[in-house]
């Protein structure tokens, strides 16, 4: 059986402000959104500065609107640098920052905890959706 420290855990939230507490949740918000993972991904595996193009071609089928917003916010939040050459045209570079980088390390157990429930998730998913078919 797994045990969990639930007294460590309860006092963690308890000495939380109210305002910590929902800056925090806020912030989990904003990053578990359908892009900002991706795109920290994304920037994770290039090493290096990457180009809005390169960006949002490896991102996957996002719009170049929702793409600058996520990288706004991304950047707003201390994730991503953006960096603007005085170029003929503009060139616009993106690239993780070391709080990005720590974010991703952080968020990889959880991903491969979820990926590895996904089997369970979805039985529970079919069970429930047949248990309510039957009631119906």
């Amino acid at each position: 059986m797994v045990t969990m420290n639930f007294d460590e855990a309860e006092s963690f939230c308890a000495g939380m402000t109210e305002a910590e507490d929902e800056a925090a949740r806020e912030l989990l918000e904003r990053i578990s959104g359908k892009w900002a993972l991706a795109v920290l991904q994304v920037l994770g595996e290039a090493r290096g500065p990457l180009r809005f193009s390169r960006v949002l071609e490896r991102t996957g089928p996002v719009s170049q609107k929702v793409l600058t917003q996520t990288l706004r916010m991304l950047e707003r939040e201390g994730f991503v640098t953006r960096t603007l050459y005085p170029e003929v045209p503009p060139r616009v570079e993106y690239e993780l920052t070391e709080l990005g980088l720590g974010l991703l390390r952080e968020i990889l157990p959880l991903w491969r905890w979820i990926v590895g429930k996904l089997p369970e998730i979805e039985r529970n998913r079919q069970d429930k959706a047949s248990d309510k078919a039957a009631a119906a």
